[in-house]
């Protein structure tokens, strides 16, 4: 740690004692439980990968701090709450990050890892997106009987003049729209783009891709492709009738479908009246738009309360009763929203500030890295604990943030978490899970 001479903080007396404070603790971490993304990490062999797959024009003899080590450093400290690159200058002298990136020295300071970020370009962004896809093919022990893919897209703000930054009139601000893919609560894709553009613009190629990717893995899958009003493109949906996808995509509201579920919406208004009570009716209704190839089934919502007619449409091909693939398929994909959350909120996915294109594409894949490794700490390390449904957030606060002191020598690293940490017996559970084959 630094030697300079460190502020004294003065504090409120106790029982006649004075009460002083100083950053002069030594060899003290605040985020021991970085030991437990390393250990996630070594089970994928996630920055592994990814190093394999970046090209590093730097001479190897001419060089401090390998590629691999750049990118742990960068990905543990997002998903550890540090998203700004000047963090790392102070950060980099702790003993529990070198021992976790697997360095005896100081790890990169800023700078450093700002270069790496700025060499980035379309090649690495594709091949960091296809270990994010191999990474999820991998989890599987066994193949999966059915996978749903949920696309949306969100708003990512911007306050500079980055490349590609627009005006969206729907979010009312200068910003991205980065396009997402998850399956349950893994993720696949984490994909930037320039707001100027349809939302579903590039959701169909990737979607190929992923079918491809996906059947080569498990030939035998059903595939349901799930996502708003945004993604029904009827070329699109004709794409999945044709490869055996099948969809359950959200549909805007227009007079047509109106006219057509207007019958059930007379139904669910009587009955409202009858019982003062909020009324939900489900049918289904053969629709096609003027520009589509041909008639769809749609599920149509006739929904009634206090604040007056709310019907919702639904175009699938998937068979069964209407308001069961409503309630309990289409309705479930509001659990994505939360996922995006995650992205955004906890780990920092919009924090595109670099003025370049692909730097900012590069960190949010960075941020994509940090998920998976939180991801799997959660579906392995947590499951059944009282923290398996647990935020990132909540993970970071209650699992890696742990005041540690680190003693190093020439043969051992010890690393001597404290006494009242509450969450011990469940530290060593998920240390245990993660390390078990």
């Amino acid at each position: 740690m630094s030697e300079c001479n460190a502020e004294l903080f003065n504090f409120p007396s106790f029982d006649r004692r004075k009460i002083e404070g100083s950053f002069s603790g030594g060899d003290v971490s605040s985020d021991g439980g970085v030991m437990v993304l390393r250990q996630a990490d070594r089970r994928l062999g996630l920055t592994r990968a990814l190093d394999k797959v970046i090209v590093d024009p730097r001479n190897p003899e001419l060089i401090t701090h390998r590629q691999s080590d750049l990118l742990r450093q960068r990905i543990y400290g997002l998903a550890l709450g540090y998203e700004d690159l000047n963090d790392h200058d102070t950060l980099r002298k702790d003993l529990a990050w070198q021992s976790a990136v697997e360095r005896g020295e100081e790890l990169a300071s800023s700078p450093t890892l700002c270069r790496l970020e700025n060499r980035a370009d379309r090649r690495s962004a594709w091949a960091m997106s296809r270990v994010l896809v191999e990474q999820f093919i991998q989890s599987f022990k066994v193949a999966p009987k059915e996978l749903i893919l949920d696309f949306d897209a969100t708003d990512d703000r911007v306050h500079g003049l980055q490349e590609g930054r627009f005006f969206h009139g729907y979010y009312g601000d200068w910003c991205f729209l980065p396009l997402y893919v998850f399956c349950g609560e893994q993720l696949l894709v984490s994909y930037l783009r320039p707001s100027n553009i349809d939302v579903a613009q590039h959701a169909w190629a990737i979607l190929k891709l992923l079918v491809r990717e996906l059947r080569t893995a498990w030939p035998g899958v059903k595939i349901i492709l799930r996502g708003d009003s945004g993604f029904c493109r009827w070329r699109m949906l004709r794409w999945c009738e044709r490869h055996g996808v099948d969809y359950l995509v959200g549909l805007a509201k227009n007079s047509r479908l109106l006219a057509l579920a207007e019958e059930l919406t007379e139904r669910a208004e009587r009955q409202y009246e009858s019982a003062q009570q909020k009324q939900r009716l489900f049918g289904w209704l053969d629709y096609g738009a003027h520009s589509w190839d041909r008639q769809r089934r749609v599920i149509a919502k006739a929904e009634h309360s206090s604040q007056g007619r709310n019907p919702r449409f639904v175009v699938t091909s998937l068979e069964g009763e209407a308001q069961a693939l409503y309630d309990e398929i289409y309705c479930a994909r509001g659990e994505m929203e939360n996922r995006i959350k995650e992205q955004q909120l906890g780990l920092f996915a919009d924090r595109t500030s670099c003025h370049g294109w692909w730097a900012n594409q590069f960190r949010v894949l960075l941020s994509a890295a940090a998920y998976v490794l939180l991801e799997t700490i959660r579906r392995i390390g947590l499951e059944g604990s009282e923290l398996a449904r647990a935020q990132v957030t909540t993970i970071r606060l209650k699992l890696l943030k742990i005041g540690t002191v680190i003693l190093r020598n020439t043969r051992r690293i010890r690393l001597l978490f404290s006494n009242a940490y509450p969450q011990q017996a469940l530290f060593a559970s998920v240390l245990h899970r993660l390390s078990s084959a």
